[in-house]
């Protein structure tokens, strides 16, 4: 997407061959930046599964968008206009296509959800706060469906040379298919990657009369802050482990049988994610089977909690949990069933997906079969 010559990381994890045309006018997609046409496009793939059609009230459906960073890399490019050819050089369309919540404006507009609209900017948990900010409205009696969307794409000169600046990202240059390995002992930095994942939200009731392809209930979700550090999570977990207790205590504390954690392959997160599973199940020979998914699909940032809640409810639906690849080298710090390399057949009844932010930011939804 560019040339990474002066960068000290040269790998992401790019949604190749792309085209926001298949479902938007080629004229609008310029007023639109790269995240806002990647969640179109599984917006539309999740109404059409959901079976949304014409007669679906539109003024109770609304939507929960989620973004960490929203236009990055308009925001990079604007600002270099700007410096080199003046402000009346730039954009009209540069604000509308960067704001992180024109990514809902666009989807509503595509599908007239006129119903509530509201997004979630909390870093990497953005998506998984979208799911229980959409819940909590359906329960609250504000809408009866909710269109979740999260999306990101921040692969850009900034966006990679920011987080390289922090050293969060893997500088396994060589090795990009290995350079991000949840929970490995020899894990360096998350890759980032870009994408999008949409869910339909709708009361159980009323999913059941229309005839809808139902994947799962929502029992429960939780939510904590650090109150911490700006990045580093709080020893040990603690807001990790008070946002699974919230998610258990409303579910009911039931039995979870497989857990797609957060596994960002950053030395922190692993460790204390571990340890607050650990914490949460009563010691390590309670706990379910874990794996994370960012080996595959490297970390989404605010994308990554829709499209892991989405990875849960397929898991669920196949029954075969999706492993943590790259995991070679087990770390004595990280000691759970990972479901190291190889898929895994199980049957899952209950799954559990976590994500954590930047800012000490925490969100875990728990989905049952149905």
């Amino acid at each position: 997407m560019f040339d990474a010559e002066k960068q000290s990381v040269k790998i992401a994890a790019e949604v190749k061959d792309f085209d926001p045309t298949v479902v938007m006018d080629p004229k609008e997609v310029k007023k639109a930046d790269r995240f806002i046409q990647l969640g179109i496009k599984a917006a539309d793939e999740a109404m059409k599964d959901a079976g949304i059609d014409e007669s679906v009230e539109r003024e109770r459906f609304g939507i929960s968008s989620a973004s960490g960073i929203g236009g990055l890399a308009n925001i990079e490019r604007n600002a270099v206009i700007c410096e080199t050819r003046g402000p009346r050089r730039i954009s009209p369309f540069f604000i509308p296509s960067a704001l992180v919540n024109m990514l809902g404006g666009f989807v509503s507009i595509y599908h007239s959800l006129k119903g509530p609209n509201l997004s979630s900017v909390t870093a990497c948990a953005a998506g998984t706060h979208a799911i229980s900010e959409a819940a909590k409205t359906i329960i609250l009696g504000g809408a009866d469906r909710m269109l979740v969307v999260g999306a990101e794409a921040a692969i850009c000169p900034v966006g990679i040379g920011g987080f390289a600046a922090m050293k969060a990202l893997s500088t396994r240059n060589d090795e990009p298919k290995k350079a991000s390995r949840p929970f490995d002992a020899d894990r360096g930095g998350f890759v980032m990657g870009e994408g999008a994942g949409s869910l339909v939200l709708e009361e159980y009731e009323a999913a059941v009369a229309r005839g809808a392809n139902i994947y799962a209930e929502l029992i429960g979700f939780g939510e904590s802050g650090d109150a911490n550090h700006i990045t580093t999570p709080a020893p040990e977990g603690e807001g990790a482990y008070r946002a699974m207790r919230a998610a258990l205590e409303m579910a009911g504390n039931p039995k979870v049988d497989y857990i797609n954690a957060h596994g960002t392959s950053t030395k922190y997160n692993d460790w204390y994610e571990t340890m607050a599973i650990k914490k949460v199940f009563g010691g390590k020979e309670n706990c379910p089977p874990v794996s994370s998914t960012k080996g595959q699909t490297a970390h989404c940032l605010g994308a990554a909690g829709a499209i892991e809640a989405i990875v849960s409810l397929l898991a669920m639906r196949d029954g075969v949990i999706p492993p943590t690849i790259n995991y070679e080298t087990p770390d004595p710090d990280c000691d759970l069933d990972y479901v190291p390399n190889t898929p895994r057949e199980a049957l899952l009844d209950v799954v559990m997906s976590n994500s954590f932010g930047f800012g000490g930011t925490n969100g875990v939804v728990i989905f049952k079969k149905v």
